[in-house]
């Protein structure tokens, strides 16, 4: 197992996403959520020597930082800021019309989690954003203290598949104005109460709200599309996806072009997930589930 240590976020099933691109010398790829570079180490390491990686962010910091740590491969990594959305046209602007892989690491960072002060994680006093990319207008905060009660308990219940999620809309609604993840997180754990569960209460609604935030199930759909005009014959798409709704999509979406269209074609039948000793190194690996499909 290949182990990449701090300062920089642990990226999740590194040798596995490598092994599934299978990345040769010489190839060109693309890493579609490039965060701080993890990813994006490992395949340049492999595509040595000549080998090129566009990598795409809507985070300017997390950008900012993959630029830093692939200084070594400058003439060789190209850096984008954008929404992967946009995959074809951000591509094929960069030169990379055509290429030998596809990578989407769908999970947040470290960076994100503890380090940028944006509210994504309920044990921070921090401000409710939860925007990947800082300027875009809605926020968590517009989401918690404007949107109506169903609206709120809608997308708990779609986004986060919480049971409860009428009671927690109701919750919110009646604590308002709440300012900070941690006042939120509270709000919740005041509706949700599960003894027995490692799982901190308000983990779903955070969940929900941050994809409510970043339109992630609709930016992933368009975004997995887009890779069939991109993908060369026998090219790989990865995908490293951590919660059951994202799964869901890239499963439906590999099923449809594998079964129903044949551009696809399925590489492993059953999820690949990490090891017994990624999880010990790095415990929010543990529910991450890797699919690979080859390009026709």
């Amino acid at each position: 197992m290949t182990v990449l240590t701090m300062p920089y976020h642990t990226p999740v099933l590194v040798d596995e996403a490598v092994e599934g691109l299978r990345v040769t010398p010489g190839g060109s790829y693309i890493d579609c959520t490039v965060g701080e570079g993890g990813h994006a180490r490992a395949i340049l390491e492999a595509a040595s020597p000549e080998g090129r990686l566009l990598g795409i962010d809507m985070d300017p910091t997390a950008l900012e930082t993959a630029e830093d740590r692939l200084s070594s491969y400058r003439d060789f990594f190209a850096p984008a800021r954008g929404n992967f959305r946009d995959l074809e046209a951000i591509a094929r602007g960069r030169g990379f019309g055509c290429v030998d892989g596809i990578l989407m690491d769908l999970g947040l960072s470290s960076l994100q989690l503890e380090g940028e002060g944006r509210g994504f994680s309920f044990r921070n006093e921090e401000p409710l954003d939860m925007r990947f990319d800082p300027s875009q207008e809605l926020s968590a905060w517009d989401v918690v203290n404007h949107y109506s009660q169903p609206e709120l308990a809608g997308i708990f219940r779609s986004y986060g598949e919480e049971h409860r999620a009428g009671r927690i809309a109701q919750a919110v609604v009646e604590n308002r104005p709440i300012d900070t993840a941690l006042h939120l997180a509270q709000v919740v754990s005041g509706v949700v109460r599960r003894p027995w569960s490692r799982v901190h209460p308000a983990t779903q609604v955070f969940q929900a709200i941050r994809m409510e935030v970043n339109g992630e199930l609709d930016n992933l759909s368009t975004a997995l599309d887009q890779t069939l005009h991109l993908l060369k014959p026998e090219g790989r798409l990865v995908v490293i996806s951590y919660h059951s709704l994202e799964d869901r999509l890239v499963k439906g979406f590999l099923r449809r072009e594998s079964r129903e269209v044949g551009a696809l074609r399925i590489v492993n039948k059953k999820i690949i997930s990490p090891s017994r000793e990624e999880v010990r190194f790095n415990r929010r690996s543990r529910s991450a589930r890797m699919r690979v499909a080859e390009r026709v």
